[in-house]
């Protein structure tokens, strides 16, 4: 077997598993807030598309996708990032929801021999560090704290850490800060891959769920330096959160052209093509944003309610973006989701299991990810669950 098998990590979930074996129970409906799955229901238009379509069952998909799914893609690219446009054949490719992709990417990506540093975000998405293990680079993890905006610290790093980086993973809005980074940011770090020759790889999964203001994207900082080719940057979207449809396995990757070049080729081989029928309901998907606003205002709507419950007890504000709270908690966090499960019923995902312990510090210890992906009244409950137990403690 590939030796870079062991290095991976239990998942989350499976650490969250062993946490709570043994538990008693409380006597309650269970209330999940641990898992970051949408709730909320799928368009029934794009339903009515898969169904219309299930003939397309017998036709083998092509790896890069319909070209009316990449117009559909680089229409909306083009749209919400304001950008001068964005050429379909050469800088979208399709994927099989973003986790898939974000994995592979590093795969295709990387040069073990070069000995390559990934970076990443910490607390991250626990793909980037498995991407970076079998791909063989050496994830190297930047601390999100409150000092730093909950987003990494770029200026911190060293330069010869940015020398031997070969591949940059960014999250904006963040999983599960929040935090989103500022166009003068993403320009920065543009600079920096210009510098050391880097690749930027921008997971922006939750950059439709916001509070107020829209995130600014990696493209869209690109389009502002004037660079159209996006040279050396590819973002990620996914329709899973976007448009409640986790279970369509939809997203794409776009950018910079030589590397969808080659990433493509990795993939023809990978052999994870769109079912036809998924790519045409992702077509009505991506051209529609009211259903978008009514998701949104659902979550917002969400937030309000949650923190006017939880806000001054976990002393916890809404973040910028994305879909869940990461508060701290006033015990250590394992403690906190165990009693929480125990007497209360409702789960939690503490924050350790999504960070990293560097030089003896993590920046997840002692605090939970919260998903309101429940619908209002499972997280109204939840909510005064959770006030019960802190005021228990």
């Amino acid at each position: 077997m590939n030796p870079d098998l062991e290095r991976l990590h239990p998942y989350p979930f499976e650490k969250l598993g062993a946490l709570f074996a043994g538990l008693p129970v409380a006597d309650k409906p269970h209330i999940a807030l641990s898992i970051g799955e949408p709730q909320h229901p799928s368009p029934d238009f794009v339903q009515q598309v898969l169904r219309d379509n299930t003939a397309l069952l017998a036709k083998y998909p092509a790896t890069a996708g319909l070209p009316e799914l990449r117009a559909a893609i680089a229409g909306w690219l083009t749209r919400r990032f304001k950008l001068s446009g964005v050429d379909a054949d050469r800088q979208v490719l399709p994927v099989n929801g973003t986790r898939e992709a974000l994995f592979a990417f590093a795969q295709a990506l990387l040069d073990r021999d070069q000995q390559p540093l990934v970076l990443m975000p910490n607390p991250f998405y626990q793909i980037y560090e498995g991407a970076a293990f079998l791909g063989g680079g050496e994830p190297v993890y930047l601390p999100c704290t409150a000092a730093s905006g909950l987003q990494p610290d770029f200026d911190a790093v060293d330069e010869a850490v940015w020398k031997r980086t070969r591949l940059l993973f960014i999250c904006s809005p963040g999983n599960p800060t929040g935090a989103v980074l500022s166009t003068a940011q993403l320009k920065a770090l543009i600079q920096l891959a210009d510098k050391f020759d880097f690749v930027i790889a921008s997971d922006e999964c939750y950059s439709e769920i916001y509070r107020d203001k829209a995130p600014p994207g990696l493209l869209q900082a690109c389009a502002e330096l004037g660079r159209h080719d996006y040279r050396r940057c590819v973002v990620f979207h996914s329709l899973s959160k976007r448009s409640n449809l986790p279970g369509l396995r939809s997203g794409f990757v776009a950018g910079d052209a030589d590397i969808l070049a080659s990433f493509l080729r990795y993939r023809t081989y990978h052999g994870c093509a769109m079912p036809v029928h998924h790519q045409l309901a992702s077509i009505a998907a991506w051209n529609d944003e009211a259903h978008v606003a009514a998701n949104r205002a659902l979550y917002n709507e969400k937030f309000k309610a949650v923190l006017d419950i939880l806000g001054e007890p976990l002393k916890v504000s809404a973040p910028d973006a994305g879909f869940y709270l990461w508060p701290k908690t006033p015990v250590d966090d394992e403690t906190f989701a165990r009693r929480l499960k125990a007497e209360e019923n409702v789960t939690v995902l503490p924050g350790r299991y999504l960070s990293r312990t560097v030089d003896g510090r993590n920046p997840g210890k002692n605090r939970v990810r919260m998903a309101l992906v429940a619908e209002l009244d499972q997280c109204i409950e939840g909510a005064q669950r959770i006030r019960a137990l802190i005021e228990r403690l």
